[in-house]
């Protein structure tokens, strides 16, 4: 799959819109987050790409300015952006604002399909949105759980919540097919691969070397660390930052670098833990092919972050997960991810075992990569296709 050249946009495919409406389905693609843009990018290309699609990308301003950073790397521009985002914004005030615009959007650009991603409040308002208008509902990543409804918050209930919402749903593995079988969907279910690795292999191909002063890739062996998740928050977040600081005393031939997230309540914590350690690399948030360089060039990655223990793998990195569940078992089940918490000594010594050891490095280094092949996006197109033509045939008979 290889990204279109120069920017594109919905609005630039073609025809008058009376035509365009006549002839082509219309699918509205519906982003707020980081994640969303890095999972989405390669889907909103493959529909681009389509000639028998019209194409309209809506931004709800949940994370404005880092998903703008992914939009200009994949040459993608919205349509529309309801620009949500407030200071200090609660998970009611992201919900009801996106209802709202939503619901204004649909009536001025009803789509045949609503596509949401994941499992933020966005995703889960625009899947609430299209549903209040009675329009079909298509959930890329679909199936993942931990089957505790608190951990994380609020993204456990968010997904199941779409799960039940959707008319088709796009699991990245078999394992995510199962538990949505167990989950009683009523929608179709779609096994995929996961469009991060379609972004991944897009970016990887110019993804430019990452320089920072004072960072010697060549002399240090480089811990690549991202944290930000809800419930890390607080003493955990502090016995991660501890954590970090073990590793670095006791490997001096190591350094961190700790990409921080914009919310004071994860930044502060860690830049007073960590902002004065000679090799520790406090940075601004990564832009996508910064943070894709950075997983080529590190030796391994400890993150609470979901999309990292998928795409780490596709470049032979082992990760350490910095929480107690993780809705992706696949990644632990195949040996590319282990899950150790966020105590400072388990921090400390899984860390250490795979520093000292070759042989336990190599094995998670080397372990198959079980969340897909490039391909998600186009199995998407062809499986939304399939379900809007069938729609328009009407019911058999």
């Amino acid at each position: 799959m290889h990204a279109p050249t120069g920017a594109v946009s919905a609005a630039s495919q073609g025809e008058s819109p009376s035509l365009a409406k006549a002839s082509r389905p219309l699918v509205t693609i519906v982003l707020g987050t980081r994640p969303e843009a890095i999972k989405l990018a390669p889907v909103i290309l493959a529909f681009l790409a389509a000639e028998d699609f019209r194409t309209r990308v809506v931004l709800t301003g949940q994370h404005r300015e880092m998903v703008s950073q992914v939009m200009d790397l994949f040459n993608l521009q919205a349509d529309h952006d309801l620009a949500l985002m407030a200071p200090n914004q609660t998970l009611t005030h992201v919900t009801c604002a996106a209802l709202q615009g939503l619901k204004q959007e649909f009536a001025n650009q009803r789509p045949d399909l609503v596509l949401v991603q994941g499992d933020t409040t966005t995703a889960f308002s625009s899947a609430l949105a299209a549903f209040y208008e009675q329009i079909p509902v298509g959930h890329v990543e679909a199936g993942l759980r931990t089957d505790d409804l608190f951990d994380p918050f609020p993204e456990e209930a968010n997904r199941r919540l779409i799960s039940q919402l959707a008319q088709l749903n796009f699991a990245p593995t078999d394992q995510s097919a199962a538990n949505l079988q167990a989950s009683g969907v009523v929608g179709e279910t779609i096994v995929t691969g996961n469009t991060v690795i379609d972004a991944l292999l897009l970016m990887a191909e110019s993804a430019p070397e990452l320089h920072l002063p004072g960072l010697d890739w060549q002399q240090h062996r480089v811990l690549l660390a991202t944290v930000h998740r809800r419930e890390n928050w607080g003493e955990r977040l502090q016995e991660i930052g501890r954590g970090f600081l073990a590793v670095l005393d006791r490997f001096p031939d190591t350094a961190l670098l700790l990409p921080l997230h914009r919310n004071p309540t994860v930044r502060e914590p860690l830049q007073a833990l960590l902002g004065s350690h000679p090799r520790a690399f406090l940075t601004e948030p990564l832009d996508y092919d910064r943070l894709v360089a950075a997983m080529r060039g590190c030796t391994l990655l400890l993150t609470d972050s979901g999309g990292l223990q998928e795409e780490a793998p596709a470049l032979g990195k082992p990760v350490l997960v910095l929480r107690r569940t993780t809705e992706r078992p696949e990644a632990v089940e195949a040996g590319t991810a282990k899950l150790i918490g966020t105590d400072a000594e388990a921090i400390l010594s899984e860390t250490s075992l795979l520093l000292e050891h070759s042989d336990a490095y190599e094995a998670m280094a080397r372990a198959h990569n079980p969340f897909g092949d490039g391909y998600a996006s186009g199995r998407i197109v062809v499986a939304v296709r399939r379900f809007l033509a069938a729609r328009r045939a009407g019911p058999a008979g």
